[in-house]
């Protein structure tokens, strides 16, 4: 059974912009909620089938994931695969889609579906509550970015 959520943000400014921003691991130190370091287990730009170790403060804890890049269509479309067996979680399968579309030159819609795999035990039971609290961790996230967008990336 997947548990799936949908979080969606108007960012202003171009789609090329958002999308960059997304992919750039480097700068996500900048923006995102709880970051506390990343180890990329591959070298160069990211592409698809590049992987990182992303260690962040959630929920009180500290909790390192791993993370693979999935598919990459640029710049309207990002995979991301989370696979729970490999970090903290220690169980499920996490798949995060960015999708992006312009509505003009100067406004980005961005629509993060998330689908949760593979949980088992009490936290199948509780999957309902598991996607919202995880829908409202990527709807901080996706705040962020678009503060940290908006206000021109530099911090």
């Amino acid at each position: 059974m997947s548990i799936r959520f949908q979080v969606h943000r108007t960012i202003h400014a171009p789609k090329e912009i958002v999308y960059e921003s997304l992919i750039n691991l480097d700068d996500a130190r900048e923006w995102m909620h709880g970051f506390e370091g990343m180890e990329r287990l591959d070298e160069g730009q990211v592409q698809e089938g590049s992987q990182w170790l992303e260690t962040r403060k959630m929920f009180g804890q500290m909790a390192t994931e791993h993370f693979e890049v999935v598919q990459l269509v640029r710049p309207e479309k990002i995979v991301l695969s989370c696979d729970g067996t490999k970090g903290t979680t220690g169980k499920g399968e996490f798949i995060y889609t960015y999708n992006l579309s312009s509505t003009n030159d100067k406004d980005t819609d961005v629509t993060l579906s998330g689908e949760i795999n593979e949980l088992t035990g009490m936290a199948k039971f509780f999957g309902k509550m598991i996607a919202g609290t995880f829908r409202k961790a990527c709807a901080k996230d996706l705040d962020a970015l678009k503060q940290y967008i908006e206000s021109g990336r530099d911090g």
